[in-house]
């Protein structure tokens, strides 16, 4: 068998405007070549005997099914955010508003997932309807035959009061419910209501909305605080871990999930088609 190699990327400030050599710290040195492509692969090897993943790539029983029955095949699913918005350009809380709306930074940030994902088939794409990632989405899959799906399930989270605020305003006006927003967002709540926690249950019905759509390979559209979710609930995370995920403008996840609905994750956040010319290959 030929050897496969897994690459992983680093996240580095991204701005379109600024000089080509000033994207790239000093200790990067961009490559004289413009164009990858990335190669991912869960069950090549290097050299005879050493398996990428130690030999469980298989992954049976391994994780959590997140349907409760078979599919109909194995499926894949690459999850996109949005690109960069006007709300967070202003560092404002977000939330479900509408009426943060993409930026020029996030349409070219679009344009480059499109084109880094340009080798790979989807069967159909999943969209939140909130403006940004509508509008994200409609570009990543512009030119295709079969029209977008909008799910309620892939809506943000609803932060009440906080949402259009900007951070430093947030924190001074409502600190104590600020604060818990930022460091212990399993239990922010309003009025009893737990905005992450709905999160969790949500993303659960997104799953089970995507996975039941006939077709092998997806593409989903939405937002961070979903993203989290979806991500946390596929590897079997609660609510409490909301934070140990993060995924930037324009960053791409992917899972493959077998029969069984069981996923694993493939690529967490990869982001190097934001730099350079990146073709994903998986």
């Amino acid at each position: 068998m030929g050897s496969r190699v897994l690459l992983t990327t680093t996240h580095l400030p991204f701005n379109p405007i600024a000089d080509k050599s000033q994207k790239f710290p000093q200790s990067y040195t961009p490559c004289s070549s413009p164009r990858f492509q990335i190669l991912c692969s869960l069950s090549g090897t290097i050299g005879n005997d050493a398996s990428v993943t130690g030999g469980a790539y298989d992954y049976s029983k391994a994780t959590t099914s997140l349907t409760q029955k078979l599919l109909s095949s194995p499926k894949q699913v690459t999850l996109v955010r949005h690109g960069l918005s006007s709300w967070n350009d202003e560092s404002r809380v977000q939330g479900s508003s509408n009426l943060s709306i993409l930026t020029e930074t996030g349409i070219i940030q679009a344009e480059r997932c499109k084109k880094a994902l340009s080798d790979i088939h989807f069967d159909q794409c999943f969209s939140s309807p909130i403006s940004r990632a509508k509008s994200t989405a409609e570009i990543l899959w512009e030119g295709r035959e079969e029209p977008l799906i909008f799910l309620d399930s892939l809506k943000e989270a609803h932060l009440f009061y906080l949402e259009g605020m900007k951070n430093e305003d947030a924190k001074r006006i409502y600190q104590k419910e600020y604060t818990m927003w930022r460091q212990d967002p399993s239990n922010f709540n309003v009025n009893g209501v737990y905005p992450v926690r709905q999160l969790w249950d949500t993303a659960k019905i997104a799953w089970k909305e995507i996975l039941s759509t006939p077709g092998e390979s997806f593409l989903v559209v939405t937002h961070k605080s979903i993203l989290r979710a979806l991500i946390c609930t596929a590897l079997g995370l609660s609510p409490e871990r909301f934070r140990a995920v993060d995924v930037n403008n324009g960053g791409i996840t992917v899972f493959k999930l077998n029969v069984e609905g069981e996923p694993m994750l493939q690529s967490l956040n990869m982001t190097a088609h934001m730099y350079i010319d990146y073709n994903y290959v998986y």
